[in-house]
């Protein structure tokens, strides 16, 4: 078979700590080969050259918490609904996805699952975002923190099921609410298969989140949404205030989080707290989008077509009825410019929590997240607003763009 021609890009990188002028990322197959200022090495003579002239070449984004888009739910649980969503996020510059699981019966979850891994295993570029793994999420999840999810669908840990779940070989990222009957047994099973640890809609305690952290949850899912306060703490019961989730992630410096930085689920300031305390290493940008991105304003189900419930697309979230929020609706290249212009993290910060951060917490850093040598050459070449122009997946150029 013929050697794939090498390919080299040229313009300002956005690496991990810094913006490097001037700099060159030679890409051989599917690989990155070597990165660096110009002339510090050959161009190899048969190469294709793409230049981002004034603008950014930056690593592809990972979303580990992602539930559709252009009128796809992963929950619709077929190979198509899977490839749709994935194109579309990869339009956004995402290009390793975790198709990310709501509440829903045991068959509509295997189901899902056996969708994202056919569509793993085919890996054509041509699918869009690369699925790097699974996000079971729902269905445990508290009964008073259920959200836009639907209730019908909420359960507390089956052992039987969850591992059922678990042998398909997909799941990389696991969420249990920690107040939960079964969540430590929950917890340890997905720490001992080595996947990412997280909780989430939870109306938890500080001492049940240290038992969850004691049985291996490292993260928290979408701060500030569908999580413990004080308040609702006190709600269960009652004084002295005890801490919350919130106060557990703050304190402990091994816990992480993410934001959903659209400016609809949260403020600029929250944002910026967010930032000043985590960190970029500790804090992700999430989309959590539904199958509404890219689509107009109208109703939409959340989850399994055939039966979730219904909210409403206002073309710049979801709701729904009584006014409570539906997810998002953009994709993670929104997040990243607004993460940029809305808080002081900058440029450089605002890329690495939509890529390497989101890689690094999952353990896939080695492999994907930052443009250095060895690691896929998943490549987005920004323009001077961070505007997606182009996107390549494993070298290469995914055409599905609008």
């Amino acid at each position: 078979m013929k050697e794939p021609q090498p390919l080299v890009f040229t313009g300002t990188l956005i690496l991990p700590d810094r913006l490097l002028s001037n700099g060159i990322v030679v890409c051989a197959g599917d690989r990155i080969s070597a990165v660096g200022s110009a002339g510090e090495f050959a161009i190899p003579r048969d190469a294709t050259v793409i230049e981002a002239g004034s603008g950014y070449l930056a690593p592809g984004y990972v979303d580990i918490h992602v539930h559709g888009g252009a009128n796809a739910d992963y929950m619709d649980g077929t190979r198509a609904a899977v490839i749709t969503a994935n194109r579309a996020h990869a339009r956004h510059g995402t290009t390793s996805i975790f198709p990310t699981t709501t509440t829903g019966s045991r068959a509509q979850i295997d189901a899902m699952l056996r969708a994202a891994r056919a569509v793993r295993d085919d890996g054509g570029v041509e699918n869009g975002a690369r699925v790097a793994g699974v996000h079971f999420y729902g269905p445990y999840f508290a009964e008073d923190k259920v959200g836009c999810h639907i209730v019908s669908g909420r359960r507390d840990p089956d052992p039987e099921e969850y591992q059922a779940h678990f042998d398909l070989g997909i799941v990389r990222v696991a969420t249990c609410a920690a107040e939960l009957p079964g969540m430590e047994a929950f917890f340890r099973e997905a720490s001992r298969r080595g996947y990412f640890c997280t909780c989430g809609h939870s109306n938890s305690t500080w001492t049940e989140m240290q038992r969850a952290y004691d049985a291996g949850m490292r993260h928290v899912d979408h701060f500030w949404c569908a999580m413990s306060s004080v308040p609702s703490v006190r709600a269960r019961f009652g004084t002295p205030s005890q801490g919350s989730m919130e106060q557990f992630v703050l304190m402990r410096s091994e816990m992480s989080t993410e934001v959903i930085a659209d400016l609809c689920h949260l403020a600029p300031e929250l944002l910026e707290f967010a930032y000043a305390m985590k960190g970029a290493r500790r804090l992700c940008l999430v989309t959590d989008a539904n199958r509404a991105l890219d689509m107009p304003p109208g109703r939409y189900r959340f989850g399994a077509e055939a039966d979730n419930d219904w909210f409403e697309s206002d073309g710049r979230v979801g709701f729904i009825p009584g006014g409570g929020l539906a997810s998002s609706i953009v994709g993670m290249d929104t997040m990243v410019r607004n993460m940029k212009t809305a808080t002081s993290c900058g440029i450089v910060d605002a890329v690495r929590m939509g890529s390497l951060t989101p890689a690094e917490r999952v353990g896939l850093d080695a492999d994907i997240g930052s443009l250095a040598a060895g690691k896929r050459a998943d490549i987005l070449c920004l323009d001077t607003d961070l505007a997606v122009k182009r996107v390549f997946i494993g070298g290469r150029e995914f055409e599905g763009r609008t």
